[in-house]
């Protein structure tokens, strides 16, 4: 198998319906042989859907809601291609976008990790395809709107980069989990998604982690697709799940900078930090 596409599902029967259809139009342009498994955490009727509509499709079936990393990574161990693609349930891929972001990675062998122009609705780029990593100042500045203020200038725009060409292909430290295609092998080196995290940064603990290996991340922006962007979290008009979301991306802020960054500064820098991220966790 070339390809494994993986897909988790929690509640979006619609939009999932939607993206399936997606795939199965840009399979067909597609030389490679692909996979596609369905990973559903769902209790809305999902499960029927994907069986009665599309068969072809491999379909895994959990209880209960595993969460994001741990439902990915039943399917990554699962998965039969030497290459992986993690794609979000509420988006749509362009017929051609995974032909060219799949012949992308066979020219680039230094690539460990692909994105492609990931776009919202309304034609804009999302900028969770396109970050640096969340240090304390990148964080400060997109908290503070320093970023939104001078987005070209570099020493403001560290989380989402935009000083860089979003026109061109260029490295960048982390894209998001709705389109995340990495080389099988560099996940059988840095392990699996960390389950840690149930909702939210896995992607950017990953992408981490890869980096640490010395792996570069790409972003291609001659491939799109679109993202109907938190449909099962944080925006998805239901409240008590709209408050779980947020506390959950700040319990998530919190542990990747544990893991990652509390031993590089010092402790009144560490105690500011996570002091302000309790306090959003308390208030969400």
């Amino acid at each position: 198998m070339d390809l494994s596409i993986i897909i988790v599902s929690f509640n979006t029967k619609e939009i999932l319906r939607n993206c399936l259809e997606s795939v199965k139009n840009a399979l067909s342009k597609s030389p490679d042989k692909i996979e596609v498994m369905v990973i559903d955490n769902s209790s809305d009727g999902t499960r029927q859907m994907v069986i009665q509509e599309f068969p072809e499709f491999k379909l895994i079936i959990n209880s209960t809601n595993l969460g994001f990393a741990a439902a990915n990574n039943i399917g990554i161990k699962k998965s039969q291609g030497q290459y992986l693609l993690l794609l979000n349930s509420d988006t749509e891929i362009f017929s051609d976008s995974l032909t060219k972001t799949f012949q992308f990675m066979k020219e680039t062998p230094q690539a460990a990790v692909v994105t492609c122009r990931v776009e919202l609705p309304n034609g804009r780029l999302d900028p969770a395809c396109h970050r640096g990593f969340p240090t304390p100042w990148a964080s400060f500045c997109y908290f503070s709107k320093l970023e939104k203020m001078f987005p070209k200038i570099k020493f403001f725009s560290g989380y989402h980069q935009f000083y860089k060409n979003l026109n061109s292909t260029h490295e960048i430290d982390s894209p998001s989990g709705a389109f995340y295609f990495v080389r099988k092998n560099i996940v059988d080196d840095v392990g699996l998604l960390d389950e840690d995290y149930f909702m939210y940064g896995e992607d950017l603990d990953w992408s981490y982690r890869i980096k640490q290996k010395h792996g570069k991340i790409f972003y291609y922006p001659f491939a799109r697709i679109l993202h109907f962007k938190k449909q099962s979290g944080r925006s998805s008009g239901h409240k008590d799940l709209e408050k779980d979301s947020n506390r959950y991306f700040y319990q998530t802020m919190e542990l990747f900078y544990l893991k990652h960054f509390a031993d590089k500064y010092p402790r009144i820098i560490n105690w500011i930090i996570l002091s302000g991220l309790k306090f959003r966790q308390n208030f969400v």
